[in-house]
């Protein structure tokens, strides 16, 4: 009977605990729960989960009309029951707590999972939870397997890229001339770049919708090129986005783009310049584009001149026919 009391005591007792647990697992404010461990409210429930932890260990009235050397060794075993049960819930209960007040900053900080699902950005991208696991820019760059993005001594790019359903894919040349060495790592598809200055130029692919390159509006590129999950947005979608120029040269569309991005070494906004070349290639609906820039600083200072060479340099063409099929290469 005493043991019957003593379980259903405990059992209380513990899911008493497991409410108020999970009741705090469920608090993400770290100072919120620094405040209810300090207040008056958690105090009286652990001093209540003791007292009732004590309660039941305590002897029972058969333990106390026994004989007076059995009940003192029956006593015994009980108070030295008990000593533990306390032991072991201060030890439990200090542990639990200092796990609660020492948990860092950054493992409860708030995350607005709403906003991030929508931009794909946390609110600091420079921190630690913004440089942790940050995705590939998405391109829509798909390279054919079996061939590789290359570079020669003159500065001559080649790249095979596919174009359409995974199905019967188009298989499509796309060649520029660039000063900047080939862009290494998972990271890049088809880009070349300075790692000192930031000058660079990539490709990047974006489905025409069924129009062609010139009956495309200016929204469709800013759009293509600057959402959240682009090239230019690995620290965060760029501001003050403007189209200066747009002009039509047969099947290419050429255009200048100004707007500022966020610097990963200065956390500050940098006003950069870039050129895009854009073309349909014959037989298909996605628009293949080169991307140029630079910081607007170094454009002023001659960048302009290798940007703009680089990007008049671009040619996308279908590839020659062959009895190979075509099929996507694995990212790495």
């Amino acid at each position: 009977q005493a043991f019957s009391v003593l379980s259903l005591l405990l059992l209380r007792r513990l899911i008493i605990s497991h409410k108020y647990l999970s009741y705090l697992s469920s608090i993400h404010d770290l100072s919120t729960i620094r405040k209810m461990m300090m207040s008056a409210v958690y105090s009286v429930v652990l001093s209540l989960t003791l007292f009732e932890g004590v309660k039941a260990f305590a002897p029972s009235p058969l333990v106390l009309q026994t004989a007076p050397s059995q009940r003192s060794s029956d006593a015994t075993v009980l108070f030295s029951n008990r000593r533990d049960f306390i032991s072991n819930a201060a030890i439990a209960v200090g542990s639990a707590s200092g796990i609660l007040i020492s948990t860092p900053q950054s493992a409860l900080a708030d995350v607005d999972t709403d906003s991030f699902i929508k931009t794909g950005m946390v609110s600091m991208p420079m921190g630690v939870s913004g440089q942790a696991g940050k995705a590939k820019p998405v391109t829509g760059v798909v390279l054919r397997d079996g061939s590789e993005v290359s570079r020669d001594k003159s500065g001559n790019v080649l790249s095979e890229i596919l174009l359409g359903k995974s199905s019967e894919p188009t298989p499509v040349l796309a060649t520029f001339s660039s000063p900047w060495p080939l862009a290494k790592g998972g990271l890049f598809d088809v880009e070349c770049r300075d790692a000192q200055t930031g000058d660079g130029a990539f490709l990047t692919v974006a489905s025409a919708k069924g129009k062609s390159v010139a009956d495309l509006p200016k929204t469709f590129f800013t759009d293509s090129l600057f959402s959240s999950t682009g090239r230019f947005s690995f620290y965060g979608a760029p501001t003050d986005v403007r189209v200066k120029k747009s002009d039509v040269d047969g099947p290419y569309r050429y255009l200048e783009i100004v707007f500022s991005n966020l610097s990963q070494s200065t956390n500050a906004e940098i006003p950069r310049t870039a050129l895009v070349a854009a073309t349909i290639p014959e037989g298909t609906d996605y628009v293949v584009m080169l991307v140029g820039s630079s910081t607007s600083n170094r454009w002023k200072r001659g960048a302009e001149k290798s940007v703009r060479e680089t990007v008049g340099s671009f040619k996308a063409t279908l590839a020659p026919t062959s009895g190979l099929k075509a099929r996507a290469k694995e990212r790495v």
